[in-house]
């Protein structure tokens, strides 16, 4: 699926900047709003977790697709390319994005978290008058100013993330589920999420596999190991999908310099940065920077059939 080809409306495009996902890609931020269509695919270094509170959206991923109607929660990996495509007039969803820190201290089936890491998406209908009520409230703690309230609404939204491995789901792919003896692994959960707030802290600087696995106490080989089998992806890449989220929104800026684009985002040369950018984005930093401002700035109506 070619999601480049996705048609997008007269509505609200959505823009990456320095203050959303992008370039905060170790922040976990909530939100509460219509979600605006998305001119091309974006990715982002957090796992996404939606609540379609009102109305309808449609989703297009890598290699699938799926629509949300109302009462309809989802959870896939940003880290994936993807785009939501269409939105509805009268659409409202709530939800977050989930740095892997918080993910993978969540208690969830390994099955569960691994196919999410793999580029699956879960879907669920569970859901009762109850979600919208919190997902409004987290919403307004997380950004009330107030620690004790903002640390209260991820606490109780990470639980609310636990109990739909509880309640009937589904993933996109179509492989069964054997939850038999399947439950997550503390120790190796706790080693990952220390990586993770090692990574989060450094990822612009020069670091590598030895100072990650010294950061959470472990053998370089084992970290290594561990990671790719708790994410599907080597620590080198994880770092530098951090570095890419970054970049993204840097190149959204007036004026953004590639190359100061990325020395910013710890990247070591101009080359390292196009030839990782190229492959996730399909498209070198300066197509896509001269692409996402051209289908910001065209008038209304001209992606219309």
């Amino acid at each position: 699926m070619n999601l480049a080809e996705s048609k997008v409306g007269t509505r609200a495009i959505y823009q990456p900047g320095a203050s959303s996902i992008e370039g905060l890609p170790t922040a976990l931020q909530m939100f509460h709003a219509h979600p605006p269509v998305m001119a091309m695919p974006h990715w982002h270094a957090q796992v996404e977790v939606n609540y379609v509170m009102r109305g309808t959206v449609h989703y297009r991923m890598s290699d699938h697709e799926f629509r949300l109607n109302a009462g309809e929660m989802c959870l896939f990996w940003g880290g994936q390319p993807h785009q939501m495509d269409e939105s509805s007039d009268d659409s409202l969803y709530a939800g977050a994005h989930l740095p892997l820190v918080y993910f993978f201290r969540l208690r969830l089936p390994i099955s569960v978290s691994s196919r999410l890491m793999k580029g699956e998406t879960l879907l669920t209908s569970a859901t009762d008058a109850a979600d919208s009520e919190n997902f409004t409230r987290w919403f307004r703690y997380a950004n009330s100013g107030d620690p004790a309230k903002a640390q209260h609404a991820v606490d109780e939204l990470l639980l609310r993330i636990e109990r739909i491995a509880l309640e009937p789901y589904s993933m996109t792919s179509q492989a069964a589920i054997n939850l038999d003896g399947d439950h997550p692994y503390p120790h190796s959960s706790r080693s990952v999420a220390r990586m993770c707030d090692f990574i989060a802290a450094n990822f612009l600087q020069d670091i590598d596999s030895v100072d990650i696995a010294r950061a959470a106490d472990l053998h370089p080989k084992y970290a290594m190991n561990l990671f790719k089998r708790s994410t599907g992806m080597t620590l080198s890449k994880y770092v530098t999908l951090l570095r890419l989220s970054r970049a993204q929104a840097m190149l959204m800026s007036e004026g953004a310099n590639v190359l100061q684009v990325a020395m910013d985002s710890g990247f070591g040369s101009i080359s390292a940065f196009n030839k990782s950018f190229r492959h996730i984005a399909g498209m070198s930093p300066s197509d896509f920077r001269r692409d996402i401002r051209l289908v910001t700035t065209v008038p209304a109506g001209a992606f219309r059939n």
